[in-house]
């Protein structure tokens, strides 16, 4: 929906609020005329019904107002003594329209002094429930969401199994753009594995202001721009579409900020000609192919990737390791594993390893990596250079550029922000629905996001660039970490890695230690407090 629709639709909402309440306004012994002004009849509504002023700030906030609306209506009705459970039932049932009903078919007085508290052991955990759902889904939408570490590709900074705290308010927090949504999930509702809202209508894009930029090496939490690969790599394919705050988070290490110049030189990043110098607990990791007297994974797991031993991962630092053939007369494997360079030293060491060769990624032409169709001969390995939009930057558009933009002007500044952008390449002119253009002018920054374990890690070389509409915030905090290699709940923990922060600089300190006695503190309070009260 356009701002314009949003604006006939909150009037219309307005409208039938007056005529379903203004009498009940009067009978509360206000004006008629306070039920007709927006806004402010929602704050007289509150005197109305003995609530404090401040839910009329919930009643804006998307997805929380979907449980504040049938709260504010029981309570209306309740304020005028229909407070059984038929009444609650068809008030919610009715979408707040039974108030009609209360407003010209009853002469029900108000009740002034109208207790708060709940009449029931039962009312009273509803409005707890409610009311928790209603502050966690405010801090997890516009101030901190966790998050799950769920494959390796910034491994050794960040770990498979790693539970994060992702703050929102860094870089400013987004706003929800879908209204119909189930609190505190994302895409999909566990177990039945459905759809966890309604996709029409969306609420325009809009972030709060933030005290961050994103810095180059920043980790950042994003929505990923595409829901399926083959929407770059085959555009003839069906497209999955998700609104913007509903596609699939990732994260990955920002590389490149909007207006550099990019390249990637056997496998190092080079921004502007300048070699990126990476945080010191960040470490690369590259693919390895070697043999040897025994497998490191069993024969069953030949062709594909598989979690290395917990020997390899404690000794060797290995994050991946993959079984490419087993000869069983020999007894001799060959493995694929990606590992740092200080892995790989102490690799080599090994007894049971006959050779070990990093692994050269050739350039292929038009290969699956961004943008299709450039006819470029890049790799994962070595890639670019390319420039990374950046707002009110213009660029020359040609048939040759336009692989590199064309789904920025089309889907990131076009159909996601409700315009019909359509590019059209016709021999030597490409033309933007229609119309022929030989430049365009940037609407916002871009950036470019990629993985750490370099030769296994589905990043923006595959994807392109990242939009800032798509940012979700920066993960700032490890409060709990499982080893999935490992066996036993307890066992898998990794102590070490429990309330550890993100980013800095030298070794990991945990934090657990003062966390618990944080706890201990905060529940010693609360004990004390409701025994005074009580006494």
């Amino acid at each position: 929906m356009t701002i314009t629709q949003w604006f006939i639709f909150f009037l219309a909402v307005q409208v039938i609020h007056f005529l379903g309440t203004w009498k009940l306004y009067v009978r509360a012994g206000r004006q008629a005329w306070e039920a007709a002004v927006p806004v402010y009849n929602a704050v007289v509504l509150m005197k109305i019904i003995n609530r404090p002023w401040w839910w009329t700030i919930l009643l804006f906030v998307p997805i929380v107002n979907l449980i504040m609306f049938p709260v504010v209506w029981t309570e209306t009705a309740r304020s005028y003594g229909f407070n059984t459970y038929k009444d609650t039932a068809l008030v919610v049932l009715t979408c707040g329209l039974y108030l009609f009903y209360i407003n010209y078919g009853t002469d029900a007085a108000h009740i002034k002094d109208k207790d708060r508290n709940p009449k029931s052991n039962s009312g009273e955990w509803v409005s707890s429930i409610l009311f928790a759902i209603v502050a966690a889904t405010i801090v997890h939408t516009y101030f901190m969401q966790p998050f799950t570490i769920p494959t390796s590709s910034l491994e050794k900074t960040l770990l498979v199994g790693d539970y994060l705290f992702v703050s929102k308010f860094h870089y400013g927090a987004r706003t929800p753009m879908t209204t119909i949504a189930t609190p505190m999930l994302h895409d999909a509702i566990p177990v039945i594995n459905k759809k966890s809202y309604v996709s029409s209508p969306e609420l325009p894009y809009f972030r709060l202001p933030g005290f961050q930029n994103i810095k180059q090496n920043d980790i950042v939490v994003f929505s990923w721009p595409v829901d399926t690969l083959t929407v770059i790599t085959d555009p003839s394919s069906e497209a999955i579409y998700k609104p913007v705050d509903k596609k699939s988070n990732y994260v990955k290490r920002c590389v490149g900020l909007p207006g550099d110049s990019l390249e990637v030189r056997d496998g190092f990043v080079y921004t502007n000609g300048v070699r990126n110098k990476l945080p010191d607990r960040a470490r690369l990791q590259f693919s390895y192919k070697f043999t040897s007297k025994e497998p490191f994974v069993t024969q069953n797991e030949i062709g594909q990737y598989a979690a290395p031993t917990p020997f390899l991962s404690s000794r060797y630092d290995v994050s991946d390791i993959y079984l490419d053939a087993y000869d069983k007369d020999t007894r001799v494997s060959t493995q694929i594993a990606q590992m740092t360079d200080e892995a790989y030293q102490k690799f080599s060491n090994n007894a049971s390893v006959i050779n070990i060769n990093p692994i050269e990624i050739p350039n292929v032409v038009n290969s699956n990596l961004f943008p299709p169709r450039s006819g470029h001969d890049w790799s994962v390995q070595n890639y670019g250079p390319i420039y990374i939009p950046e707002q009110g930057k213009t660029v020359a558009i040609t048939p040759a550029s336009i692989p590199f933009y064309e789904r920025i002007i089309e889907v990131y500044e076009g159909s996601e922000m409700g315009i019909a952008n359509d590019i059209q390449v016709n021999g030597n002119q490409v033309t933007l629905n229609g119309a022929p253009i030989t430049e365009y002018t940037f609407k916002q920054d871009y950036y470019w996001m990629m993985g750490d374990n370099r030769h296994n890690s589905q990043d923006a070389r595959m994807w392109g660039y990242t939009p800032y509409t798509h940012v979700v915030g920066k993960p700032v905090f490890v409060w709990f970490s499982l080893d999935p290699n490992k066996k036993g709940f307890f066992n898998r923990i990794r102590w070490d890695r429990v309330f550890t922060t993100v980013g800095g600089d030298g070794a990991l300190t945990s934090y657990r230690y003062h966390f618990l006695v944080l706890l201990v503190l905060y529940f010693g309070f609360n004990f004390f407090r409701k025994k005074k009260k009580k006494a």
